[in-house]
């Protein structure tokens, strides 16, 4: 009698290795893979949510002055304990670090009206109640509320306002302090400057890069155009735009004392779970919670779903194996990046590269979290990282976000022009939820004028009489008497 053969240890047994077509040794590169394509939001995080004051003027963490080494230390930690949290629990080959345009929302809608504690509270307020949406089931419900074409539109215009932000920092795009044009190239419609020219050669990096298909496109452009960034420096001796209005935007990019230090970790725990519903009201909290839901569930599902789709581990329905605990994870990776006060953590797409290089089980998620535990030892390089350098990031994660543009139908007028305005506006006004306002309300005014009421989901009737009521706030303040 000649018997089955079984795994041959119990790590292939616990994560259905041999089951799924994969070998370890395929697990541990597509882990290593993943973490290089996404490694650079250990840099980028700490410049979008490090660099921004609150309504009272101090940095993350309370400082009056940027601690970009201890945002990047705790932006690698909680990546890392969250990632292998999936690859453990879920067995899923998919990581999870702080969410590109969920940061850009904390930083520039959040923090301009309360203090970063507040803003991270709300955050956490947001994982739990995608995490009781999951729990619950209700999660359908919350999909059918939002037209799917109003969706992308939403991730086209916060990859729009990512480009911009990117090209301003990098003092590429500028403020001409006249009324007509605004804004303009460079100074004087010129790029005089050396830091703007570092950036120039960055962007050219990672385009040709990313057009090469090149793994590690972003880090290896953000290593790069850092490298030559303090060579620039070595020699001119730039200094920053404090010392001179040629200089660096934030920080000059020179050479640390040390490369490897204890980690700073001093960030977690500094949030205020019920704060901002004294800072901006109750209206606000419910549209802010809203707006970050709507982004962080939404691009998860999106997600979980591509990655499954490139590794051929989607059921007959199009569903994950595991999908529930999936959602759980990342529902908890929202909460935890709040608690923790680097902004909402959420699934990567980048996740699709390992899957690329053979990863089909969780395996390859825990190499990656390993990977992410032990670049937080590294963290001081990140203050030797100026803006310029990692600005050609934010410009091809754009235009990432902007491809989604031809999923919308723009002979519909319906969708095209909700869809159009909630683009250009989120860039224009600097605002993720302007955009959205914008584009909920136009949906809902067409689909009244043309006589199909029905067709809007009930939530989004809810939904958009509190945007009414949130651009209409300061007059409805006036009219009340209300301070």
């Amino acid at each position: 009698m000649t018997s089955t053969p079984t795994s041959t240890s119990a790590l292939d047994r616990f994560f259905r290795i041999t089951e799924r077509g994969s070998t370890v040794g395929r697990e541990v590169r597509g882990g290593v893979v993943t973490f290089f394509t996404m490694a650079y939001i250990i840099v980028l995080n700490p410049l979008i949510i490090g660099t921004v004051p609150d309504v009272e003027g101090a940095f993350l963490g309370g400082g009056d002055a940027p601690d970009l080494a201890a945002v990047a230390a705790v932006t690698a930690l909680v990546a890392g304990v969250l990632t292998l949290a999936m690859g453990l629990f879920a067995n899923y080959p998919m990581a999870l670090a702080a969410g590109l345009g969920l940061n850009a929302f904390v930083a520039f809608s959040l923090a301009g009206q309360m203090t970063w504690a507040d803003a991270m509270g709300l955050v956490v307020i947001e994982g739990l109640v995608i995490l009781a949406l999951v729990l619950t089931g209700f999660r359908q419900a919350v999909f059918a509320a939002v037209p799917r074409q109003l969706k992308t539109a939403i991730s086209v215009g916060i990859g729009l306002l990512i480009a911009l932000v990117g090209f301003v920092n990098a003092g590429f795009v500028q403020s001409t302090g006249n009324p007509s044009p605004p804004i303009g190239l460079g100074i004087d419609d010129r790029l005089r400057t050396w830091p703007v020219a570092v950036f120039a050669v960055g962007l050219l990096a990672v385009v040709v890069l990313y057009s090469l298909k090149v793994r590690g496109a972003i880090l290896w452009t953000i290593i790069g155009t850092a490298v030559l960034a303090v060579v620039v420096e070595t020699i001119g001796g730039i200094g920053t735009t404090a010392d001179n209005p040629n200089g660096w935007n934030l920080n000059a990019p020179e050479v640390p004392d040390r490369v490897v230090e204890v980690p700073d970790f001093s960030l977690i725990g500094q949030f205020n779970l019920l704060g901002s519903w004294e800072s901006v009201g109750v209206v606000a909290v419910l549209l802010f919670v809203f707006t970050l839901m709507l982004a962080d569930f939404f691009d998860t599902m999106g997600t979980m779903v591509a990655v499954g789709a490139e590794g051929g581990l989607l059921d007959a329905d199009g569903n994950p194996p595991k999908t529930t605990q999936i959602l759980v994870v990342d529902s908890l990776a929202a909460a935890a990046g709040g608690a923790a006060s680097v902004s909402s953590n959420t699934s990567y797409i980048e996740s699709a590269s390992g899957v690329g290089e053979g990863a089909r089980t969780g395996l390859a998620s825990v190499v990656t979290g390993v990977c992410f535990l032990l670049s937080t030892l590294f963290a001081p390089v990140v203050a030797m990282v100026p803006n310029e350098a990692a600005a050609p990031a934010l410009v091809l994660v754009g235009f990432l976000m902007m491809s989604q543009v031809r999923d919308i139908p723009w002979d519909d007028v319906e969708f095209a022009l909700p869809a159009f305005l909630t683009m250009v506006l989120m860039p224009y006004t600097y605002s993720i939820s302007t955009g959205i306002g914008a584009g909920f309300l136009a949906f809902v005014a067409i689909k009244l004028a043309r006589g199909k009421a029905r067709q809007v989901h009930p939530l989004l009737w809810i939904v958009s009489a509190l945007f009414v009521v949130y651009f209409a706030i300061s007059p409805i303040e006036d009219l009340l008497g209300v301070a």
